[in-house]
């Protein structure tokens, strides 16, 4: 089996494509090297993915919709993973066209790609924890009401699940969305929570934390997303069209977080204590009870136990 991956050199594209390639399918990775974080990380992915069999990659952007195509002519692939997108809730609120540009641009053309590939693929496809917007309701539930997003970003996520939607009944393309919550892990993002507390406990800066630490993220190692992920992929009998959150099922506070990053690295943490951002929610947390159901989805890994191996990747990748 083949699968194509956008994003295929981001945090959880790197993961994946290794685990797909560890199962024994064909990988295309596709990514564009965006700026929006150092570009060196993304090359040293890349690097790593390349010297693996199986492997090839393209370096283009989802929105060059005439390059997509040919790749969607010269690989025919069996399923597509969609994770290129412009992430960060933050970032949408000064850069708005970037995300309009990406996140639905892009994904109207691998929609259509795979509407008019010679083989239709399975589309499995990234949304987000975010389209819960400020929903209390907890723990967060695929059937809950998801119209009232508070960043461009998620408004952006909600719309990739609706346009989905029409081309699973216009066309009959299968596609699954899954809901990411907090993923985090080795080869990290360094726009993310925990790198830049890492950052900050190494060279002796505070750390920024915003509602004053009060605040609860569902943290999902990459491990725990990429099983699901792959489950997801290779299931038969998912529905046409389907939405599912993937996340650990714990709600954390940030202080706990802190703290367990704090001990991992062998550090004490100076914080400097800050209101609520902008566009950010007050808690996530992921029922999972649907994903297990379609697919016997488990996570497994508590953040006592995934945080120091971020921590100890963070320190050797950067000579810390």
């Amino acid at each position: 089996m083949k699968i194509l991956i956008t994003g295929s050199d981001g945090f959880i594209g790197f993961h994946a494509a290794q685990e797909f390639l560890r199962r024994g399918w064909t990988v295309v990775g596709i990514d564009n090297f965006c700026d929006y974080y150092d570009v060196r990380l993304k090359r040293d992915r890349s690097a790593v993915l390349r010297e693996l069999p199986g492997y090839s990659e393209q370096e283009m952007d989802i929105c060059d919709l005439a390059g997509l195509k040919r790749v969607f002519a010269d690989e025919a692939p069996d399923v597509v993973l969609n994770l290129a997108a412009q992430p960060g809730v933050r970032y949408s609120i000064d850069h708005p066209f970037v995300y309009q540009k990406t996140n639905l641009e892009g994904f109207l053309n691998i929609l259509e790609c795979c509407r008019h590939s010679p083989k239709v693929p399975k589309l499995v496809f990234a949304s987000s924890s975010s389209v819960y917007g400020g929903n209390k309701k907890m723990p967060f539930e695929e059937s809950d009401p998801v119209d009232n997003p508070v960043s461009l970003y998620a408004a952006t996520k909600k719309a990739n699940e609706l346009m989905a939607h029409t081309y699973a009944h216009l066309y009959k393309i299968q596609t699954i969305g899954l809901r990411f919550f907090t993923v985090y892990g080795d080869w990290y993002r360094p726009d993310m929570a925990l790198s830049l507390f890492a950052d900050a406990m190494l060279h002796d800066r505070k750390i920024k934390v915003f509602n004053h630490g009060d605040m609860l993220r569902d943290f999902t190692y990459v491990d725990d997303i990429v099983n699901g992920i792959v489950r997801v992929v290779e299931a038969d009998g998912l529905p046409l069209y389907d939405i599912f959150n993937i996340g650990n099922h714990r709600s954390e506070k940030l202080m706990d977080v802190i703290e367990t990053l704090a001990s991992a690295l062998g550090v004490t943490p100076k914080m400097e204590m800050l209101p609520m951002q902008p566009g950010d929610v007050y808690a996530t947390f992921a029922s999972i009870d649907k994903l297990r159901s379609a697919v016997g989805y488990e996570p497994t890994t508590t953040i006592r136990e995934g945080i120091p191996v971020f921590a100890k990747w963070y320190r050797t990748y950067h000579g810390l």
